[in-house]
């Protein structure tokens, strides 16, 4: 039995991965009253006088509604949003496990954006956070950039933010392993979705100085015909040479590669064809860009990859459950670029330069400590910017 069939077995088993449970008792007519009516309506008065009371008399201030139309969910494309579940569950069960914040999925059959956005922002008010999962790019950069608009809350689309954070984590300390600095590399995205737009404006602040962007089309260049508006503003920060070609074009030279595509399209001899000690992040899901092993022996001096069964697991895991530990932890309005940045800080320095090496660039997903330091690191970035509110 493989792991698919496994899964599916327990699937079938557990009959969902989350439920909800009591934190009162309810077993005598006091506690129901307390409870329930009618002692219940005087914290429904106190949250009419004061809506921020909501998140002390309720459980709103540890809960983040996970949230998806079902339009990208995994490596499985637009699949609906019912069969999205098992992933949103999944990402609640994680959020629970590492971070002790409840999550609860939501599932929404509409593929219009305004449609979304104002679903989300009227059922807002009953959490603390939104966490944005599995839609498809160009929409989830417009339904994002709405929802912060018009929400008091956190809204993060992890499929963007927290990969680019645990990617950006990861390079920090593989540019360690090899001794170049990051503004002095020239690194390439293959891969321009909601992940790799997101990964390129997250390394951008991390002092990146040469990226390059490319889809399937090729390398993507500021005034070509046909980009989309996310393309079209990505390529006014990124390719400031004006290349055009093929990625096999965009990786000569190059000191990283960060793949958020499809697989199998990196050869040997792309990446023998790159700088010295190259760094390569072939993240494609299952079956990356190319396969560790062979990018090892065409001279990648440090690999990592979103597969558990290789070193470096480049997992959002890493990212998501401590932000929004930190970011409930101190009532944040927002999750800001600073927050971002020193996320990926928090989570690089949880190796010490004395235990780096080319297998050793980025903790496990499993390790519980992760959430806390990186909920710290949070925290303190959203005070230091005036988005904590208490």
């Amino acid at each position: 039995m493989d792991i698919r069939e496994k899964s599916l077995e327990k699937h079938y088993e557990w009959q969902g991965k989350i439920e909800v449970t009591t934190r009162c008792e309810i077993k005598t007519r006091e506690d129901l009253s307390l409870a329930y009516t009618p002692g219940v309506a005087q914290p429904c008065l106190e949250i009419q006088k004061d809506i921020n009371k909501s998140y002390e008399l309720t459980r709103r201030s540890n809960l983040v509604a996970v949230i998806t139309d079902g339009t990208a969910v995994l490596g499985l494309g637009d699949i609906g949003p019912e069969a999205g579940m098992p992933v949103m569950e999944g990402k609640c069960a994680l959020f629970k496990e590492f971070a002790d914040v409840d999550a609860f999925p939501l599932c929404i059959r509409s593929k219009d954006v305004d449609e979304i956005v104002r679903t989300i922002y009227l059922i807002s008010g009953s959490f603390g956070g939104i966490n944005l999962e599995d839609i498809s790019a160009p929409r989830c950069f417009e339904i994002e950039r709405k929802l912060k608009e018009i929400c008091d809350i956190p809204v993060f689309h992890d499929d963007q933010h927290g990969t680019a954070i645990v990617v950006a984590a990861a390079l920090l300390n593989a540019l360690k392993v090899v001794g170049k600095a990051i503004g002095d590399v020239k690194a390439v995205i293959n891969g321009a979705g909601s992940a790799g737009i997101a990964i390129g404006r997250h390394l951008l602040n991390m002092g990146v100085k040469h990226l390059i962007m490319v889809d399937r089309f090729g390398i993507i260049r500021e005034g070509d015909e046909g980009l989309n508006a996310a393309h079209a503003d990505i390529a006014k920060l990124t390719n400031r040479d004006k290349l055009s070609g093929t990625l096999a074009d965009a990786m000569k030279g190059a000191d990283v590669f960060i793949g958020v595509s499809a697989p199998g399209i990196v050869s040997g001899d792309m990446i023998r064809s790159m700088a010295d000690s190259p760094i390569v992040f072939p993240m494609a899901n299952p079956t990356p860009e190319i396969m560790p092993d062979k990018a090892l022996e065409a001279g990648a001096a440090v690999v990592g990859t979103g597969r558990s069964d290789f070193p470096n697991q480049i997992n959002n895991v890493l990212a998501f459950p401590g932000i929004f530990r930190g970011a409930l932890d101190c009532r944040a309005s927002c999750i800001n670029e600073e927050m971002k940045v020193a996320t990926s800080y928090a989570l690089a320095s949880m190796i010490p330069d004395s235990e780096l090496s080319a297998d050793n660039i980025i903790m496990s997903a499993l390790n519980k400590d992760v959430a806390k330091v990186v909920a710290q690191a949070v925290v303190k970035a959203a005070r230091e910017t005036g988005v904590a509110r208490i």
